[in-house]
């Protein structure tokens, strides 16, 4: 690679690693094995409990179906894997383009509810480079998609950069608003332990619905039935915790365009749901935007060092 042509090889690990966990809604214990794969592989999750087709499904925007509390991915014959974003901010902020996941259960454990479990789990696996050049998206012009109070949009920009702003009208979490560049391992240093939230009042609703059955003050930050107060008793890892964990979503959800972005996203009031809305309606414009091979001026991960094995190379 020259220093003239700055151009970023695609990675993956350098060999397998696995965890097991508590699936954030389903409340099912599970085991997840992340795998290296070749060069335009993408990241690809097999849930290995089902036999037959449907049981690998692609990490896209597209395969999208529930964004009820967290994105759950739909393959054919109605197969899910559900809660995917942790990982895939996790994978995003590793400059991880292609991997197989394994996953003997319908959901990612949670692990402690952040992307840092994930990242410590890659980090440890290693990360090698392989021949291909890595493929970007780069935003061309704004796109914004629009709900009640809510919004999210897209706009051209150098590297990736998110900025959200939140408020949820209660005094533990209040106004919260913060814009982040994500180069230079920003995201592991400023966004990755920041923990998925939720409300004491809001926990017998949303079981009754299916979810948040394996939820607990291990794996998510708790709000108390007065909104003043957090339950957990080691209190937040960041005094801007909740608007941080909005960003390490964002992050995952985006990362769903099957490549890493070039531009700036801002979010407000938004989640899943309407962040999947964002990505169908920038695909279905094919003037706003273009796959361009991404450059090491406008990288995302700061991963530190990586090995070459050309005998993984595509």
């Amino acid at each position: 690679m020259t220093q003239q042509t700055a151009i970023i090889r695609q990675r993956t690990l350098k060999t397998a690693i696995g965890c097991s966990g508590v699936g954030l809604h389903s409340g099912a214990k599970i085991t997840m094995v992340l795998h290296p794969a070749e060069a335009d592989t993408g990241i690809r999750f097999r849930r290995t409990d089902i036999a037959g087709k449907g049981a690998v499904i692609p990490a896209r925007w597209d395969q999208v179906g529930d964004t009820r509390m967290n994105t759950s991915l739909t393959g054919v014959n109605g197969i899910s894997v559900g809660t995917v974003e942790h990982l895939m901010a996790a994978l995003a902020g590793m400059g991880i383009d292609n991997c197989l996941i394994e996953i003997n259960g319908p959901e990612v454990p949670v692990m402690d509810g952040s992307a840092a479990p994930f990242l410590f789990l890659i980090e440890c696996a290693g990360v090698i480079e392989l021949s291909a050049v890595r493929m970007a998206l780069r935003i061309l012009r704004p796109v914004s998609v629009q709900e009640g109070g809510a919004s999210a949009t897209l706009m051209p920009g150098s590297g990736f950069s998110v900025s959200f702003e939140i408020d949820f009208g209660c005094d533990a979490i209040s106004r919260q608003e913060l814009s982040v560049g994500l180069d230079r391992g920003v995201f592991r240093a400023e966004i990755a332990r920041a923990r998925t939230f939720g409300f004491e009042q809001d926990v017998a609703r949303l079981r009754a619905a299916g979810l948040a059955r394996g939820g607990s003050l291990d794996n998510a930050v708790v709000i108390d039935a007065t909104g003043t107060r957090v339950l957990n008793e080691d209190g937040l890892r960041y005094g801007d915790e909740f608007v941080r964990h909005k960003i390490l979503d964002a992050v995952g959800d985006l990362f769903l365009a099957g490549m890493p972005v070039e531009g700036a996203f801002h979010g407000c009031r938004s989640g899943h749901a309407l962040t999947n809305r964002l990505l169908r309606t920038l695909f279905a414009d094919a003037s706003a935007w273009a796959v361009v091979p991404a450059s090491a001026a406008r990288a995302m991960a700061g991963v530190g060092p990586v090995s070459r094995d050309d005998a993984r190379s595509a």
